[in-house]
């Protein structure tokens, strides 16, 4: 008789266990499930928030050389502001909120809800261990599929060292364990108990939820994550080099470095580009109200079947002497009271965050990914700053909601943080 390895045995019983549960009618991300996002008032956010907003996302267009954003704003208590602009190219056409664009790292967030749907559905264990699913890791034995979900598992990221080639071969197909290797291959920090901003750990998640549950990622987001939430516009694509959507699409751009800085005039498109540059890590692709929608339910953790969950609940710092209110943990980020996560892929700034309490959100990108997260990250701080003290709608009641920083805090990072552009050199002869 043939034996089969532990790792065989696993796959076996996952894929038995998928099975009975389609077979009685229990299948994970079943259409039973509904989502209904928080109350929003109907209307524009008021002329006194519009305008501070509006001057934000203009501040952090020029810093990070982007020539287009796209915005969303909701309170709840107040109103909203959903907004593209400038264009997709200096002097080109107009941007607009229905085009679709890269999430970068909020692909994380996506990655820990197929994980937790598995747990509950009882097909993984948060306590499983990354070499039973995951083949050439032999030496994370003791690292389990949570602290990959949970940023600690110790490996580093591997974008530093491939960003070139992400940069200079968008059409490139990367396997998921080849992508990781060069973050495994980085010195590592102490497991279980650190956080460690590591891109390698989400994609070897993805390897392991694949080999787990014997579907492709790209359908367990579907089935966990988008079809459950109705994001009818949200994916992660295949490995074929191509726009975020066969839609509108915001192009992608970053810029060629220059001596003393950056020729922000011709900007290099990468609008096209191989998704598995980030596969689960950051590889999916929205639009502002799918992304909105979905931080909102992120935030209150709505895809969890379990009565109490709390994925969110045991965050660390996010870095060193991280200020106590910015910790990191289940794939996001923990901003005071908010939920999201923020990071770029090429051509792409991403940042969206989310209260669970009051399902005050914000979203925004950025057209180009020069500036890595930086920018972003204090435009959506900002963003939330200013829209937090919006007033209440007649007839509403503005909740006890703060942030523990001020616009003014993030508006002066931003500026700090600006691409220096400069004129390209003159042609010669």
């Amino acid at each position: 008789m043939q034996l089969l390895s532990s790792r065989s045995r696993r796959a076996a019983a996952a894929t038995a266990a998928v099975l009975a549960l389609i077979l009685t009618g229990c299948a994970p991300g079943d259409s039973d499930f509904s989502y209904t996002p928080p109350a929003q008032v109907d209307g524009d956010l008021p002329e006194e928030t519009l305008v501070p907003l509006q001057e934000a996302v203009s501040a952090a267009m020029t810093a990070a050389g982007a020539s287009g954003a796209i915005v969303g704003v909701w309170v709840p208590w107040s109103g909203s502001w959903v907004s593209a602009m400038g264009t997709q190219e200096p002097g080109g056409a107009e941007v607009s909120t229905d085009m679709s664009f890269r999430i970068a790292d909020v692909t994380r967030l996506m990655t820990c809800d197929v994980f937790y749907g598995l747990v509950d559905d009882g097909i993984v264990k948060t306590t499983a261990k990354v070499p039973d699913y995951v083949s050439g890791v032999a030496d994370m034995k003791d690292v389990t599929l949570l602290d990959l979900c949970n940023g600690t598992s110790g490996v580093g990221s591997s974008e530093e060292i491939v960003k070139s080639s992400w940069l200079n071969t968008p059409e490139r197909h990367w396997a998921p364990l080849e992508l990781a290797s060069y973050g495994l291959g980085r010195a590592r920090v102490p497991a279980h108990t650190t956080y460690r901003d590591s891109d390698a750990g989400y994609l070897l998640l993805g390897l392991a939820l694949e080999r787990a549950s014997g579907m492709s990622a790209s359908a367990l987001i579907a089935k966990y994550v988008t079809r459950p939430l109705d994001l009818e516009n949200t994916s992660l694509p295949g490995a074929a080099a191509a726009p975020p959507s066969t839609g509108p699409v915001l192009n992608g751009h970053y810029l060629t470095p220059v001596e003393g800085g950056y020729d922000c005039t011709a900007p290099v498109d990468i609008t096209t580009l191989s998704a598995s540059s980030g596969f689960t890590d950051s590889g999916a692709v929205s639009t502002i109200t799918d992304l909105g929608r979905y931080m909102q339910a992120e935030a209150e953790q709505a895809l969890r079947s379990k009565e109490e969950p709390a994925r969110f609940a045991a965050p660390l710092p996010a870095y060193q002497d991280a200020p106590s209110w910015f910790q990191a943990t289940g794939g996001a980020y923990v901003v005071g009271s908010m939920i999201g996560q923020h990071g770029w892929t090429p051509g792409y700034a991403t940042a969206a965050y989310s209260d669970p309490a009051t399902g005050f959100t914000v979203a925004v990108v950025l057209n180009d990914s020069t500036a890595g997260s930086a920018v972003v990250t204090a435009l959506a701080w900002e963003l939330a700053a200013i829209a937090s003290k919006a007033p209440a709608a007649s007839g509403q009641t503005a909740p006890e909601f703060g942030l523990p920083f001020t616009a003014e805090q993030y508006h002066e990072q931003i500026a700090a943080a600006a691409l220096p552009c400069v004129a390209p050199p003159a042609a010669e002869g």
